[in-house]
Formats: structure tokens, C-alpha cells, sequence
């Protein structure tokens, strides 16, 4: 019987998320940035909750091109608020449209990959969790992203949206050690 960490439970959706996505090193800078404009909008609500909207986050936000929301206003602010498929916040709305500004600063000056990346020596921090409540909400590389994206403009970035970003997006392998996608499992 194939072991999976307890948290995606048996939802279809949350644990293909867990065998597919969670904790895979993500390098593509568009990818990583949809990634922590999700957490963001996660900050107060489940996992579960963004991945059944993801789609209709994804077409609410032109796919999450950074390009196009970077020069979005009020008139597209008001349409999010509007649509019941997503979180309808306008702060986090807001915090999305300052993020792909920002994220444009950071491609051009050095990629955004490589900023997010360099928290962690540019590769992944395995860790060795007997259990789920062994595993930290922040650590001292989750406070320094943190502290890195809030100088570049980021909001709704603190340590602790931002350790589930870096367990999301691979920065940080936080599969207990007994399950399957554990590297020492592999």
C-alpha cells in the first residue's frame, strides 16, 4: 500500500496535488509566481479551497501573466470582486496586481527564478518529519524570502505564507519521511 503524508486525505484532487505537484522543485518563473499569488490568497483559508478554484483563478487572471495584470486597475479590480469563482478580496486582488509589477522589476534585474531560489542555495532543503506536527511554519529562509519580497513590493508575503510556498513549490521537501514522494523513499 503506497504511503502518502495524512494531509491530502483521500480527495481525488488534493492527493494528485500531493503525488504530483506538492513539494516538486518548480524552476519557472511565471509558475512560481502563480504559486505565491495562491498562497496569498490562501492566507486564512485551506489548501483545498484555492486547488478546486486554481481553473477559475487561472482564467480570472489571464493565466497569471504578469505582464498583462502588472498594468490592471481599479476597472479590473472591481470585475475580480465581482466573481464568485474566486477570493473575492480586494486587498489580495490588489496585492496580486503589485506582485506582477514586482515581478517584472526582479525578472528583468536578475530572474525571478533565480531570486526566489538563491533563499536556499538554489536547491532543494530535504527535511526528515516523523510526523506532520514535527514539520515547522517558518524558518529562518522562509523569514528571509519573506523580508526579500516585502523590499520588492510583495504583500501578503510573511514567513509563514511564504514556508508553504517554498514546501509548494519544492524549495523545501516537507514529505514525512515514510511516504512515497520522500526522496529516502525512492
Amino acid at each position: 500500500m503506497t504511503q502518502r503524508c495524512p494531509w491530502c486525505g483521500t480527495d481525488p484532487l488534493y492527493v494528485a496535488y500531493h503525488d504530483t505537484e506538492w513539494g516538486v522543485p518548480e524552476r519557472d518563473p511565471r509558475a512560481l509566481w502563480e504559486c505565491l499569488m495562491l498562497e496569498a490568497f490562501q492566507a486564512g483559508l485551506s489548501w483545498i479551497t484555492i486547488l478546486r478554484r486554481r481553473e477559475t483563478f487561472r482564467a480570472a487572471f489571464c493565466g497569471f501573466d504578469p505582464a498583462r495584470i502588472a498594468s490592471w486597475g481599479e476597472p479590473e479590480v472591481a470585475r475580480l470582486l465581482a466573481d464568485p469563482g474566486i477570493i473575492r478580496h480586494r486587498g489580495k486582488i490588489e496585492a496580486t496586481i503589485r506582485g506582477a509589477q514586482a515581478w517584472l522589476r526582479i525578472e528583468a534585474r536578475e530572474g525571478f527564478s533565480h531570486f526566489i531560489w538563491k533563499h536556499v542555495d538554489h536547491a532543494p532543503l530535504v527535511n526528515h518529519l516523523p510526523d506532520m506536527g514535527a514539520a515547522p511554519t517558518q524558518t529562518a529562509q522562509s523569514q528571509a524570502l519573506a523580508k526579500s519580497l516585502k523590499a520588492e513590493g510583495f504583500t501578503f508575503c510573511g514567513p509563514t505564507i511564504t514556508y508553504a510556498f517554498m514546501q509548494a513549490v519544492g524549495m523545501v521537501n516537507d514529505h514525512l519521511a515514510t511516504c512515497f514522494r520522500h526522496p529516502s523513499q525512492q
